[in-house]
């Protein structure tokens, strides 16, 4: 299996990527870092500046079929930047389409929002996004994961660094649901 992570050039919280990552790799499926420009993506630690990563692929370049599931890791700046791309918009978009699974946490889901794909949809967030949810047509929790079937395909949403553990149980699990699905 194959995994995209998609972050802007920089402002991602950096755990939020590094966690998911190992997690995946642990689970034995492939992680691909994809960016809307090549180079590497500067990670954060909150505000301060940590390390950078290498570009695998640039996103308007990729195809979601290329991909089993999308991680779309937080921080502030990132997905407000992602949102702003409609090759990255679109990509997500474009796994919701193939009834792929999708795990996104802390300001992530800003870009679903943009995406338009929340609609009918339970997820969480950071609590800062909650309006931007319900105003999109999704149904805003607060806990520390939530995973929603109700669309086509599984969504695995959580609030901040401190659900790591529990997002990253279930992004595997949905790993293993997909990996199963196509045996």
């Amino acid at each position: 299996m194959r995994v995209a992570f998609l972050t802007a050039p920089e402002g991602v919280e950096q755990i939020e990527l590094t966690e998911p990552w190992r997690a995946v790799e642990a689970a034995g499926a492939e992680p691909v870092l994809l960016s809307t420009a090549p180079g590497r993506v500067q990670g954060f630690d909150h505000l301060d500046k940590a390390d950078s990563f290498p570009v695998d692929q640039v996103v308007a370049e990729a195809s979601a079929a290329d991909f089993d599931a999308l991680v779309l890791p937080g921080g502030v700046a990132n997905p407000d930047a992602l949102r702003l791309d409609e090759k990255a918009v679109a990509f997500a978009g474009d796994f919701f389409a193939a009834g792929k699974p999708v795990a996104a946490i802390c300001h992530a889901p800003w870009i679903l929002v943009e995406a338009d794909v929340v609609r009918g949809r339970t997820l969480t967030s950071w609590p800062s996004l909650r309006t931007d949810i319900r105003n999109a047509g999704g149904e805003w929790v607060d806990r520390e994961v939530q995973v929603c079937t109700a669309g086509g395909n599984v969504l695995v949403t959580s609030r901040k660094p401190d659900d790591l553990p529990a997002f990253c149980r279930a992004l595997t699990d949905a790993l293993d649901k997909g990996d199963a699905e196509e045996r």
